[in-house]
């Protein structure tokens, strides 16, 4: 059976493509890089093989069996895996090659990152990017997982190989018509009396925010909470409220920013890595980061 199974897993992977095409048998060899009659043959050498009918011709199409599409969920896995590993065998032993699995946090979608990750695909274009974004922990546990290679991570993880390639400075973000739009420097104490737009609580720099106003005297009341930093910086300008944010070099519409005195409020930015980013590849992408962060 091992032996079997092994002959006929480019017929499997015909069945597999054909089932995800709902049986169009042209469509499936176009998606596979082959012939119509190449597609046709392994499907029907499969079913002899098998002993079990997998199509039925009607007309000038074919109707897939129950047990085409069985065997097709079953198969759809280790099919995957196996280009999987296939891949990644190849990609460690070629830097101009491969695969590297990138996560970043949702709130780094605009700015610095998406500019690093087209010069780094100018400069190596062979070297595919997977990329992720998500909750800096999600990120955290996809790399301690062995499911991401990389990560850029804020805070600095714990329990993972990890070096500080920035510090990000908080400043107040605020109306453009603010009381206090013109100053240069304010002290967070003032803004004690403002209604401040944040991230959602499990969010790091939500933390920070609470703690730095705890500790200027005040709890900040929160009117509305928000995952990404783009979307708050509009809400800001059509003065529904302040915020804490990174600085961010495009000021928008309605808004301005303004450094905090004294200048402590900011945060690290982490590149942290799993074991399996040690490929060419992923030693290239990393070293990357590390020098143009």
């Amino acid at each position: 059976m091992d032996q079997l199974s092994g002959l006929l897993a480019p017929h499997l992977r015909a069945l597999d493509e054909l089932v995800a095409c709902d049986g169009h048998i042209t469509r499936a060899a176009e998606r596979l890089g082959i012939p119509q009659s190449s597609m046709s043959r392994r499907i029907h050498a499969l079913q002899k093989s098998l002993g079990v009918p997998l199509v039925i011709q009607d007309g000038r199409t074919v109707r897939l069996t129950p047990a085409a599409i069985r065997l097709a969920g079953r198969i759809r896995d280790p099919l995957r895996a196996m280009k999987s590993g296939i891949e990644s065998v190849i990609g460690d032993a070629d830097a101009e090659h491969g695969t590297v699995r990138f996560g970043f946090p949702l709130t780094m979608g605009s700015g610095r990152l998406p500019t690093l990750i087209a010069d780094f695909h100018r400069r190596a274009p062979g070297i595919r990017l997977q990329i992720k974004q998500a909750h800096g922990s999600a990120l955290a546990a996809d790399v301690r997982a062995g499911e991401l290679d990389v990560a850029v991570l804020i805070p600095a993880p714990q329990r993972l190989q990890h070096t500080v390639i920035g510090i990000q400075p908080i400043q107040a973000v605020l109306p453009a018509d603010h009381r206090l739009a013109n100053r240069r420097r304010i002290r967070l104490s003032e803004l004690r009396d403002e209604t401040f737009i944040a991230n959602p609580t499990s969010y790091n720099l939500r933390q920070l925010t609470e703690n730095w106003c705890q500790a200027a005297g005040f709890t900040p009341r929160m009117a509305l909470e928000i995952t990404e930093f783009a979307t708050m910086r509009e809400l800001i300008g059509r003065g529904l409220g302040i915020a804490l944010l990174p600085h961010d070099g495009r000021i928008a519409p309605g808004t301005t920013e303004i450094a905090l005195s004294p200048a402590t409020y900011q945060r690290e930015i982490a590149l942290a890595w799993s074991p399996t980013a040690a490929t060419p590849a992923g030693r290239r992408f990393l070293g990357f980061l590390r020098e143009h962060f």
